[in-house]
């Protein structure tokens, strides 16, 4: 038998929440909060999509039963412990005394019903990622829930810091559909959590607003209403700052960092985070987007030779994307993966840039005077996306590729990568489970609908030594074993290329002098983590 326990750094975490509420005057405890940000959530049902904005909105109504710490370390949340008691079911043991935002108790029965009813009312960029190793649930009593797996499944208290707790009592009549669900959840109806704010309203693309729930489990929250105002456009988030109309923004633009920390009536935070670019090939015998230079058919996809791919490598200089596109608010990263996540590979470097390597590959390749592509990047939504395509598109032609620059904003760029209609992309991922499978077992893995795996692997890259790691770690229980397995995979990404990773994020908030904030590395701005200055 296998027994697992996951409650490292809780003893830190509660020291450090403890230290931050003491510090919390009690003139401070009527304040309110208002948050600037650049996206907002899509619906208030939790359930609804995966997307890392519309989690973080929710996080402050809703509360997970394992939550993930400022470095994604996993942590204490409705549950106050978790163990394997053998390879299929774990044991979640509830926290007591737990009070919903109407009064009423939580108990294992709303587990259950949040897990189950997750597949039913998932909308786009479904959350069904977090619950698809899960076969069944067992109540065992009131505060004791058993969750049976599909088979060995080391990594579910990760995928349970997505696992949202609703009332089972208020949202019993909004679960059927993903818009029966977002009707009862947007009008307030069923929208009651156990987290640390209640929901007030929400207005799509301008506000949530938010009141603190003095019945909180984890203690009283500083601020008495939070107001999280969506601004996308960065020059006008900026700008409200500086006017004092907003007391804290998240994501400023590179550009403006240097000013803002001249600036005697601010304060900005910088912070690593899970986020990075990285670029994506396609594996299909026609892509669609690929020809020769005069626009006729190419006699074969070029992307399915490895000289090609490592051609395309070679000729990305990585520092200056940090240095310069993304103007010093970027890291060189190796992996899909940043090395505070389990799984993290050490011993493999990012490529050096090297041009003239690069031409001679494409020429031994049979592309001696390159080829024509069009290259697919966000324009907004994570900082610097459009100036690093922009210059990974320059950087390219230096090797005779002709590239043409397709910058789209995210409401068109994921819809057309998920219909196949790209053939070379950049985009943003973050590991937000702090575990490397999670981005393995959904950008690299062949395509395996009945495996629940490769879900974002639309590009028909399939390598069949890739696919046994990746399952070898989701099943293994021993966290060493599993570790290697997963550090091979990440080897092995980095050898056949069929993504180059290309460099994380450095994110920055800036906010009034008399507020501090906490960051995280998952780029969560949560009102949890903020606390009026001492």
């Amino acid at each position: 038998m296998t027994i697992l326990t996951t409650i490292s750094g809780t003893l830190r975490t509660v020291a450090l929440s403890t230290a931050l509420l003491g510090s919390v005057s009690g003139a401070a405890l009527a304040a309110d909060l208002t948050i600037g940000v650049r996206a907002g959530p899509l619906s208030i049902d939790p359930d609804f999509t995966a997307a890392g904005t519309h989690a973080e909105a929710m996080k402050h109504i809703f509360d997970s039963l394992v939550k993930s710490g400022n470095n994604l370390e996993l942590e204490p949340g409705l549950a106050t412990s978790w163990t394997a008691i053998d390879d299929t079911t774990w044991e979640f043991k509830l926290r007591e005394g737990v009070k919903f935002h109407d009064g009423s108790d939580f108990t294992a029965e709303d587990v259950k019903f949040s897990i189950e009813r997750i597949p039913k009312v998932a909308g786009p960029n479904p959350t069904t990622i977090y619950v698809r190793r899960v076969k069944s649930t067992e109540i065992v009593d009131a505060h004791t829930i058993r969750v049976k797996t599909d088979g060995p499944a080391p990594t579910l208290p990760n995928d349970f810091i997505r696992l949202f707790i609703v009332s089972h009592v208020a949202a019993k009549d909004y679960s059927d559909s993903p818009e029966k669900a977002s009707e009862g959840f947007n009008s307030g109806k069923a929208a009651i959590g156990t987290g640390p704010y209640k929901f007030v309203s929400w207005t799509p693309k301008e506000q949530l607003v938010l009141q603190s729930f003095d019945g909180y489990w984890g203690g009283k929250e500083p601020w008495d209403k939070v107001i999280r105002k969506e601004i996308p456009n960065d020059a006008a988030r900026v700008a409200q700052l500086k006017a004092g109309q907003v007391d804290l923004i998240a994501r400023i633009p590179a550009s403006d960092v240097p000013t803002l920390e001249t600036d005697s009536k601010l304060t900005i935070v910088r912070q690593d985070s899970v986020y990075l670019f990285n670029m994506a090939f396609d594996f299909r015998e026609k892509p669609p987007q690929v020809t020769a230079k005069d626009g006729s058919p190419l006699p074969k996809n070029p992307f399915l030779d490895p000289r090609v791919r490592e051609a395309f490598d070679l000729a990305i200089d990585r520092e200056t994307i940090t240095e310069i596109a993304m103007e010093g608010m970027g890291t060189v990263q190796s992996q899909l993966v940043t090395p505070n996540i389990f799984g993290y590979n050490p011993d493999v470097k990012a490529p050096a840039w090297d041009v003239e390597k690069a031409k001679a590959l494409l020429a031994e390749a049979g592309y001696p005077d390159g080829f024509k592509v069009v290259f697919s990047f966000t324009n907004d939504r994570l900082p610097g996306d459009k100036d690093a395509g922009t210059t990974i598109a320059q950087m390219l032609t230096a090797i005779g590729i002709q590239v043409e620059a397709n910058s789209q904003p995210g409401a068109v760029y994921f819809p057309a990568n998920t219909r196949g209609d790209y053939s070379l992309t950049l985009s943003g991922w973050g590991t937000l489970t702090g575990e490397a499978n999670y981005t393995l077992s959904s950008l690299v893995h062949s395509n395996d609908p009945a495996k629940k795996l490769g879900a974002f692997n639309i590009r028909n890259y399939v390598n069949p030594e890739m696919d046994k790691l990746i399952e070898a770690a989701g099943v293994e229980m021993d966290a060493k074993k599993r570790e290697k397995f997963l550090m091979d995979a990440n080897a092995l990404v980095a050898s056949d290329r069929p993504n180059l990773a290309i460099a994380s994020i450095v994110s920055a908030w800036g906010m009034k002098k008399t507020i501090t904030i906490v960051p995280r590395s998952d780029e969560d701005t949560l009102a949890m983590n903020i606390r009026p200055a001492n």
